[in-house]
């Protein structure tokens, strides 16, 4: 096994668990508070963590291949957001909080298999205005980083 992709799975699945951990504590009055500059419920943030690792494991796998990363924009990317609160708006903490692990388990295992080389190989990436990055680079800045986040962003939110 891979110990550089084993640390950052674990790092991934130590985020996720902590975000997980806030949300079983919360109230159903605060899951549905709104995240201030954000716009949308912790209840929908909580979601769309476990909606976007899929995206974002996708987006390292095809750098790891060595396959640059086309079309992606934060356009792309916010219209994403858009649909995806719509859709969830009125998400349970269940469902959230399952979708959530599930997702997140998925992609520990995703990143486990990832080689050193594979790791390091780095390919352009238009939401990054084409700029080469590594694939350890955009795992860190993506799936890794995203459950802590938007877990600072909702423990700011509920004054935790």
């Amino acid at each position: 096994m891979n110990q550089r992709a084993t640390a950052l799975a674990d790092r991934l699945d130590q985020g996720a668990a902590a975000l997980a951990s806030l949300a079983e504590t919360m109230t159903d009055a605060e899951w549905r508070t709104k995240v201030p500059r954000d716009g949308r419920t912790i209840g929908v943030i909580v979601h769309h963590v476990g909606n976007m690792y899929p995206i974002e494991i996708e987006l390292a796998q095809k750098i790891a291949a060595g396959n640059a990363i086309t079309g992606v924009t934060w356009d792309v990317v916010a219209d994403i957001n858009a649909k995806h609160a719509k859709d969830q708006a009125n998400v349970t903490k269940r469902e959230a909080l399952d979708f959530l692990r599930k997702n997140a388990a998925a992609a520990s295992a995703a990143l486990r298999v990832f080689s050193d080389a594979q790791l390091d190989r780095a390919t352009p990436v238009s939401l990054y205005f084409d700029a080469p990055l590594t694939a350890q680079f955009f795992i860190e800045d993506h799936a890794l980083r995203h459950s802590f986040h938007h877990l600072g962003k909702v423990r700011l939110t509920l004054g935790r």
